[in-house]
Formats: structure tokens, C-alpha cells, sequence
């Protein structure tokens, strides 16, 4: 009985372990990563700074940025690569 519970356990274990394994990249997840523009808190987290740095360096004219529908900022994706190639 008790070897019986040990294995259920076991078992019940390897099923939860299954479960926390990535799912593999679908399509939507490669569209996403070939994105053409970001919003200041995406370029922020891809830059690994905070937002307001991005804005000051869409102020002060070393990074690119249009605005969108209802005056969103969007950063271009050539922008991004253009900044970490200079740094």
C-alpha cells in the first residue's frame, strides 16, 4: 500500500512537471518578435531601463519615436538596433 502511494505520488508529480514545461513558439509568438515598432514601456523593458530614460532620449533627438492612433508613442524596431549598435 504504501509503495502503491509512493508511485501515485511519483506519478502525479511527473504530470505537474509536464505541465510548467514551455509551450513551443507558435506562430503569434514569431509574429511578435518580428514586431516594427514598440510603445515606450516595450522599449524600455527590451533597453533594460525605465521608461522615462526612453522618453529623454526621444527629447533629446538620439532616439526616433512617432506617434500613433490617440497620440501613443511608438519607437521603431531599426531605432532599438540603431541605439544598441552605437553603445
Amino acid at each position: 500500500m504504501r509503495a502503491e502511494m509512493a508511485l501515485l505520488r511519483i506519478l502525479l508529480s511527473l504530470e505537474y512537471m509536464e505541465t510548467l514545461r514551455p509551450l513551443p513558439q507558435t506562430e503569434s509568438d514569431e509574429r511578435e518578435q518580428e514586431r516594427l515598432s514598440y510603445s515606450i514601456h516595450e522599449a524600455a523593458a527590451l533597453l533594460g531601463v525605465d521608461y522615462f530614460s526612453v522618453y529623454r532620449l526621444i527629447q533629446r533627438g538620439k532616439l526616433r519615436a512617432c506617434r500613433a492612433l490617440r497620440g501613443k508613442l511608438l519607437v521603431p524596431r531599426s531605432e532599438l538596433l540603431r541605439l544598441l549598435k552605437t553603445t
